[in-house]
């Protein structure tokens, strides 16, 4: 079922009175009108420490029903942080805690092209910590009192140059991936090349996402973004597939798939610079 945006408002402003709330923002595929009618709808809490988690899971029960709850901040892992997941009027809703201030030091540092991804549960590539500026230049706000969203906001909308440059400068991972990979081959150990593979294409995509000026903030779905950026290598989904498609444990099928790969890096590397220019 779909939720209306006065409803999804209505729930915002509902959230700004637990203590610690400052704002609420529409996320995810919902904010970027990329969804599908089984889509969730992701509510971003933003708040200051301390966040009163006992109100907040007082009011999931109030607005979804018994059994609704939240968890305290930093339950669900470091990166990830917390949260509740919800059925409002027979919509699947998540609410997700962002700490206001972690967003700024991200963003100060994505400033200075300085980056990391982050080991949490659930996410094999790791969280980017530069992510949490890319939600919010991405996410439709729908509760903001202070306007310090909003100008927060509209900072994060411009992708910084310096973050750009070291996403492309970090290629050189890809190609040293590559070359680790090769030494398992003749143990015909699929799973260590598969796991080379993985982050050798997820840095592919962040740095061409950076070279584009784009923020890229899931692994979910980053190839198929990546495939229909102006610039990046052609058939980039298709051959991303293919690698894939060549794992198993016949060394020469191990072969293929890194050689696959490491010609995809060296396209990347093109395209990123003249992207650059």
């Amino acid at each position: 079922m779909a939720l209306t945006d006065e409803r999804l408002t209505t729930i915002a402003h509902r959230l700004l009175d637990v203590p610690g709330v400052v704002g609420v923002v529409l996320g995810g595929s919902r904010a970027r009108g990329t969804h599908t009618e089984d889509s969730d709808y992701d509510l971003g809490l933003y708040y200051r420490s301390p966040l009163d988690t006992k109100r907040l899971g007082e009011l999931a029960v109030e607005v979804a029903g018994p059994g609704s709850g939240v968890t305290a901040v930093g339950e669900w892992g470091p990166w990830v942080d917390g949260g509740g997941w919800l059925r409002i009027d027979g919509a699947a809703v998540d609410w997700l805690y962002r700490d206001v201030d972690r967003v700024e030091r991200c963003w100060a540092e994505a400033e200075r092209g300085r980056y990391g991804f982050h080991t949490q549960g659930g996410h094999p590539l790791g969280v980017p910590d530069h992510a949490y500026p890319g939600e919010l230049a991405l996410a439709r706000i729908l509760a903001d009192p202070t306007g310090d969203l909003a100008t927060l906001q509209r900072r994060v909308r411009v992708f910084p140059r310096p973050l750009a440059e070291a996403l492309v400068a970090g290629l050189w991972e890809a190609d040293f991936l590559a070359g680790v990979a090769r030494k398992a081959v003749t143990r015909g150990d699929s799973a260590y090349v598969a796991g080379c593979l993985f982050r050798l294409v997820g840095v592919l995509t962040h740095a061409l996402h950076g070279a584009a000026g784009r923020w890229l903030i899931n692994e979910k779905g980053a190839v198929a973004a990546t495939a229909v950026l102006p610039g990046a290598p052609g058939a980039f989904r298709s051959r991303v597939d293919a690698i894939f498609a060549a794992l198993d444990a016949d060394p020469s099928h191990l072969t293929a798939a890194i050689d696959l790969a490491a010609d995809l890096v060296l396209e990347t590397t093109d395209a990123c610079a003249i992207m650059m220019r």
